[in-house]
C-alpha cells in the first residue's frame, strides 16, 4: 500500500470504489502483488492504474496482518514522497489529503493501524480516526 506523503506532510487517502469489498471505506491506495512482482513494481503497477500517476521510490515501513472476514491479508506499506503525473481517479474513487485526525469516514480496519504509526512518529497523543 502506498503512504504518498505530501511535502507539507499530509497523506493521501482514497475511498474503495462501488462494486468492491468495503466500497466507501477510505484507505492507502494500492493493491494485490501479482506473480513474480515485487511490493514495490507492484505498488508501482497498482497507483498508475488507480490514480495515474507514476512514483518514485518507495520506502518499506511497515507490514500487517488484517483478518477481514472474506480474507486474510499481509499489507506492505511503503513511504512514497515524490511522483509525477495528474491524479486520475480511474476507478471512480475519491481522494482527499489528510492529517491527523484523518476527518473522511469509515476508515478501513487495515488503515488504522498506519494511522497510529503515524501519530507515533509525530508524537500525537488521543484518538486518531473517528
Amino acid at each position: 500500500m502506498g503512504v504518498l506523503i505530501a511535502p507539507d506532510g499530509r497523506f493521501l487517502l482514497t475511498s474503495r470504489p462501488e462494486g468492491k469489498v468495503y466500497a466507501g471505506y477510505w484507505e492507502f491506495p494500492g493493491g494485490k502483488v501479482e506473480a513474480g512482482e515485487t511490493v514495490e513494481a507492484a505498488l508501482a503497477r497498482e497507483l498508475h492504474e488507480e490514480l495515474g500517476i507514476t512514483i518514485g521510490p518507495g520506502v518499506p515501513w511497515q507490514v500487517e496482518i488484517v483478518d477481514y472476514p472474506h480474507a486474510l491479508v499481509r499489507l506492505h506499506f511503503l513511504k512514497v514522497h515524490s511522483w509525477s503525473g495528474e491524479f486520475q481517479m480511474r476507478e471512480g474513487q475519491q481522494m482527499a489529503w489528510q492529517t491527523l485526525p484523518v476527518e473522511v469516514t469509515p476508515v478501513l480496519p487495515g488503515t488504522v493501524p498506519v494511522l497510529r504509526w503515524f501519530a507515533d512518529e509525530r508524537g500525537h497523543a488521543g484518538p486518531t480516526h473517528r
